[in-house]
């Protein structure tokens, strides 16, 4: 029997919500942000903490470290040492500030489009060249081009890789395998690994991510991998996460840079949030990922009954559906824009992602109650509809 009620629906317009930030007849369903109600013991344990009425300062205590520790083992198999973490405001504010350190200008910084749109901010606002390695799409599932990896790796101006795992937006979870092979390359060329993991507990019932770290020796020595609470339990706008690094030396370069960049003091709530949903959330955890993939089910059933011209390329990981649209769009980049003008969908173009690699496909999140799903399908389907009438 559920605990939680994940069919709520909670009014988030005006609220200065960046999601909700639309139009009156508009139905976002873009940016990663859940409308689900965050778990009732995180909830509890903020109005606790906001009840003393004093919001001065805060230090990071053993119990932090020891939230993170324990959830890794017990969830992932993946054994830390207190040492080895630190605190920082944001996963990206710690890819960011590493590639600051890590890298000078015009070095290049290695990305598996399509990716995450904002990991190409992070390499060019510090001066560094994005080095695309696009991945491959084969029989519906991505795959990742490692002729072309080495190729990229080996370049003597590549010092870094962002590594996406879970991978978003395309929702792979990297097998052991893979992982092992991208640690191998990036040690033979003396390369480093920023491994973005904020999404490896949003993951399909009986699915399970693989730290990169866990995977080798080689692996943990030449890795930062960037871990989160934050968008698993809902709770992004707290600014709450860690950088985990073993080896000694790249993590006191890191910590330097993310202090340097003020981002390594927490906010009165961060460290409440981050303990309490790794000693508490773990149920609220489960049910939101069983009600997610019900959702991606829907969805996927959905199109293939009313928009069979769009594929919906299934996911392991994340609570997005990456939807292949290119039957549709052909070589135009417009949908995206088309299907908000037309019906208020507000979803992700998959350009962003990647010029070409994205081009024609669509990311739609699912995070939220099913009757919004429901809705989102209905235009998607009026939307698609309308716009191959007019090309």
């Amino acid at each position: 029997m559920p605990k939680y009620n994940f069919d709520e629906i909670l009014n988030r317009r005006g609220t200065n919500s960046l999601k909700w930030n639309v139009g009156e007849n508009e139905l976002p369903m873009w940016v990663a942000d859940m409308d689900f109600r965050t778990a009732p013991e995180i909830t509890s344990a903020l109005q606790e903490r906001l009840a003393l009425g004093a919001y001065g300062y805060s230090v990071i205590p053993d119990e932090w470290s020891a939230a993170y520790i324990h959830w890794w083992k017990e969830r992932h198999h993946l054994e830390i040492r207190t040492e080895e973490l630190i605190f920082s405001t944001g996963v990206i504010p710690t890819v960011s500030s590493t590639v600051r350190k890590l890298t000078t200008p015009n070095e290049n910084v290695v990305i598996q489009t399509p990716v995450y749109n904002i990991f190409f901010n992070c390499i060019v606002n510090n001066g560094a060249r994005v080095l695309e390695n696009p991945l491959i799409l084969k029989d519906g599932r991505w795959e990742m081009d490692f002729d072309d990896l080495e190729k990229k790796l080996a370049d003597p101006q590549t010092s870094l890789m962002i590594l996406c795992n879970p991978h978003n937006p395309v929702g792979r979870i990297w097998t052991r395998e893979e992982l092992s092979r991208v640690g191998e390359l990036c040690a033979k060329y003396g390369v480093t690994v920023i491994s973005d993991e904020i999404h490896c507990d949003i993951a399909d019932p009986g699915k399970e991510y693989v730290p990169f770290a866990g995977v080798s020796e080689t692996c943990r020595r030449i890795s930062v991998t960037a871990i989160a609470p934050t968008k698993c339990f809902n709770i992004a706008g707290l600014s709450t996460s860690a950088a985990f690094i073993p080896d000694r030396i790249l993590r006191h370069k890191v910590w330097r840079q993310l202090n340097t960049d003020e981002c390594g003091e927490p906010n009165f709530l961060a460290v409440t949030a981050a303990v309490t949903s790794f000693e508490k959330g773990g149920k609220w955890l489960d049910e939101m990922n069983a009600y997610v993939r019900a959702n991606k089910d829907y969805a996927i059933d959905f199109i293939r009954k009313n928009i069979p011209e769009v594929n919906p390329l299934d996911t392991e990981a994340t609570y997005f559906l990456w939807a292949d649209c290119r039957k549709v769009t052909g070589p135009r980049t417009d949908l995206q824009k088309f299907i908000r003008k037309e019906t208020g969908l507000y979803v992700s173009c998959g350009e962003q992602y990647g010029a070409t690699t994205g081009q024609g496909f669509l990311r739609i999140n699912l995070g939220c109650p099913r009757i919004t799903v429901e809705e989102g399908m209905r235009r998607l389907a009026d939307g698609i509809r309308k716009y191959a009438s007019v090309h």
